[in-house]
């Protein structure tokens, strides 16, 4: 039996697994924390997720966390993630309503009421609007930006009826993103403030019910092109509606759940 206790958390329809790793007990039992991340993280055979989280120890902020895709891969930042992560950390003891903690992508500052939080998240980069990317058999206009993890950002008359999961692995793994590639979120203005999305993630490989990133990459697309002002309220394929912010600094605010607090045992890992 394996002493390791988790939380399974969710928001806006992505799961995670949560693991206070401050006294580094995972890296105590597996070397290798991406053999561990797959095999936790498989739906139907094991506790199931579309992450993994591992809270660990800071010498600058309340803690750092380490965010892993379902396969294997780490992530410089998830935003659906930072709010779980942020709200196990306040149930725990482990931070204060007000928190900050580190990424790859940089500090995250964070604020918990109760089950929802707000998250702020580093500003975006590399903003690039309306250009021609030459898929196998049409050439189509997107934009990018990075939200701490780079998303390209297409325009849709009615998502619910866009080829999501087809288009989108086609332009994540375009060669106009590099060799780690890039999200995709499509993306329709419903009005002044509100605007519905889908999102194709790359490390799940798969539409997911909602992304927090994606949710930020498609406000400052719409925001820099003139089309939409903050803050916004995006509807995901989860059913939730996050509140984006983007101004001078840039927010992402939605509702986060407790789904239930486990021990792993070591026939998940078989």
């Amino acid at each position: 039996m394996l002493d390791l206790q988790f939380f399974k958390m969710s928001a806006s329809g992505n799961d995670f697994i949560i693991i206070d790793n401050r006294d580094g007990r995972v890296y105590d039992n597996f070397k290798e924390p991406k053999e561990f991340v797959v095999k936790v993280c498989r739906r139907n055979h094991s506790v199931g997720s579309d992450g993994l989280i591992l809270i660990e120890k800071s010498a600058m902020c309340d803690f750092r966390w380490r965010f892993f895709n379902a396969d294997g891969s780490e992530a410089e930042m998830c935003g659906n993630g930072g709010r779980c992560a942020a709200r196990f950390a306040y149930i725990n003891g482990i931070a204060k309503e007000k928190m900050s903690f580190e990424t790859i992508a940089g500090i995250i500052k964070a604020e918990v009421d109760d089950a929802r939080v707000k998250l702020q998240l580093t500003s975006p980069t590399d903003i690039k609007l309306d250009y021609p990317v030459g898929l196998e058999d049409k050439e189509i206009f997107l934009s990018s930006v990075n939200t701490g993890v780079p998303h390209a950002v297409l325009l849709a008359d009615d998502v619910d009826h866009m080829p999501v999961e087809e288009l989108g692995r086609l332009v994540r793994y375009h060669k106009a993103f590099g060799e780690k590639g890039t999200n995709v979120d499509f993306v329709q203005i419903v009005d002044k403030k509100n605007v519905k999305i889908r999102t194709y993630e790359r490390g799940v490989e798969a539409e997911t019910y909602a992304c927090g990133t994606g949710a930020v990459a498609a406000g400052v697309i719409l925001k820099a092109k003139g089309l939409l002002k903050s803050p916004m309220n995006i509807l995901t394929r989860g059913g939730e509606t996050l509140k984006v912010y983007i101004d001078e600094e840039v927010y992402l605010e939605g509702v986060t759940k407790i789904i239930y607090v486990g021990k792993l045992h070591e026939e998940a890992l078989m």
